[in-house]
């Protein structure tokens, strides 16, 4: 099969590679296709953040800089945007200084400030894991120094926990986050940026049915590829998959990729419902759901790193189906429907708990998408509380993730919603604890004793995180929880700590 031509924009100027195969890793390219080495191989399955990149893409005619783990990344995916390593901040001409600052301090600025911030505060030791840290700190300016927004010890934590620090410790990493804003500006000149990134888009879409990496930018395209190439390895942000190639060695000689699609990539607000494409990030579609539901904003930043959430998709974790994926539970606690569609028959609608047959096997047809989640706005009655349990705080897969969603009116529980994860071979539907709680007075007995059928609903297996007896025992634990925590009872949890800075 031909491979079609990979151009991108660094350092002002196009990049184009010939013959990159459709499985290849972005961070092979960049390591051992250019030879820049700035940016680290560690764990290679996005945990440890050595291996980060800044990636620059339209969208409305802005430019939106996302933080990526190039490890997973395949190198197909970057096709028509600007990408930033650690190389390239003091080196790109479109990084320029800002201000009113005279020409000979301007000229004197030899690092950008996530570069200098991290020499002042010592945050760098060993200096393994330093470049994919400073690309995390300059995505953080871009997106939010550059906009006159300061940056919290809060927000330096959520979006530096997908960056392993192994000798410095977090402490003057932190300071250099909330120290890049004092030191001489310097922004990304942005409408350059987009004037050439609109000649790469118009090279590519000569390029968008090669038969090796294809990349449709429409639903009807989408579909009939996928009814013409059932073989084919369906991607999207490519942060599962990716651990396939990098993990498992597996080799794909064609690549379907669904992230390009328009219609797969909106957020469309209905009057009953939130529709969420299915390539729509992580990130993005956890800032819709937020919108609606606020108390779910520390359990959407407790999905895997920033890096993770800017690559992978809402869809893409769905139709992959993994009982440890923390999205599943709380859209069957949302009561979320999902759309599949094939180019042949067109779309059709059923539960998202429906969507699963057994571990990682679906409902879907060789030539059938999963295009949309479907998620219901919420009721006046309803309480909702999201739960993760896992060994680490931050950046862990959960051993327990269960999500209660009651709807309570009078004192009596008018209707439940629970979804499960890591307690059987598909995430679930707690059915059984939601009809002993249905009908019932919302009292400490009610509770207790739908507790007791939780834990009794779902038989865990034990592995390397907890033990199936540990999973039933929370599962009861948790219930109990929400009951405490919905008659007023205040949460003591690392939720409820705040970062200070050491004095």
């Amino acid at each position: 099969m031909t491979t079609r031509p990979l151009q991108f924009l660094r350092r002002g100027q196009p990049v184009a590679l010939g013959n990159v195969p459709p499985d290849r890793t972005l961070l092979e390219v960049l390591r051992e296709d250019l030879g820049n080495t700035g940016t680290k191989e560690g764990c290679g399955e996005g945990d440890c953040g050595a291996c980060t990149v800044v990636l620059g893409e339209e969208r409305d005619g802005q430019l939106h800089y996302s933080a990526v783990n190039s490890c997973i990344r395949l190198a197909h995916s970057v096709d028509g945007m600007a990408l930033w390593t650690v190389e390239d901040l003091a080196e790109d001409p479109l990084i320029q200084p800002v201000g009113d600052a005279p020409a000979a301090a301007r000229q004197a600025i030899t690092l950008h400030p996530a570069q200098e911030a991290m020499v002042q505060c010592h945050g760098s030791q060993c200096g393994f894991c330093t470049p994919g840290f400073v690309m995390s700190l300059f995505g953080m300016y871009q997106n939010h120094v550059c906009h006159g927004q300061p940056i919290t010890r809060e927000l330096a934590q959520e979006e530096l926990s997908g960056n392993l620090c192994r000798c410095t410790g977090y402490r003057p990493i932190l300071d250099a986050a909330q120290q890049m804003a004092s030191l001489p500006g310097m922004a990304v000149n942005e409408a350059e940026v987009l004037q050439k990134l609109k000649l790469l888009r118009h090279d590519a879409l000569a390029h968008a049915t090669d038969s090796a990496y294809i990349v449709p930018s429409t639903l009807p395209e989408l579909l009939a590829a996928r009814a013409a190439h059932p073989g084919a390895q369906v991607v999207a942000g490519c942060t599962d998959v990716g651990l396939w190639v990098t993990k498992q060695h597996k080799q794909y000689t064609q690549v379907l990729d669904v992230t390009r699609a328009a219609e797969l990539r909106q957020v469309a607000q209905h009057p009953d419902a939130i529709h969420i494409g299915a390539a729509v990030t992580l990130t993005d579609a956890f800032a819709a759901l937020t919108a609606q539901w606020p108390q779910l904003h520390r359990f959407a930043t407790r999905f895997a790193g920033l890096p993770v959430r800017n690559s992978g998709t809402l869809g893409g974790n769905v139709a992959n189906g993994s009982p440890i994926g923390d999205s599943m539970p709380l859209l069957i606690a949302l009561r979320a429907q999902v759309v599949l569609a094939s180019q042949a028959r067109g779309e059709r609608q059923l539960p998202l708990e429906d969507l699963y047959t057994g571990y990682r096997q679906n409902v879907m047809a060789p030539d059938e998408l999963l295009v949309r989640i479907v998620v219901p706005r919420p009721s006046a009655q309803e309480q909702l509380r999201a739960y993760k349990i896992s060994k680490r705080f931050d950046d862990d897969i959960s051993a327990v993730c269960l999500v209660l969603n009651l709807d309570i009116a009078d004192g009596t529980v008018q209707r439940a919603s629970i979804g499960a994860g890591g307690v059987a071979a598909t995430p679930a539907r707690a059915r059984q604890t939601e009809a002993a709680l249905t009908g019932q007075p919302w009292t400490e007995a009610t509770a207790l004793r739908a507790a007791a059928v939780l834990q009794a609903e779902f038989s865990p297996i034990s592995d390397m995180r907890a033990s199936g007896a540990y999973r039933r025992q929370v599962l009861g634990n948790l219930l109990q929880r929400y009951w405490l925590e919905s008659q007023g009872q205040p949460s003591v949890s690392l939720d409820t700590l705040t970062l200070e800075a050491a004095v």
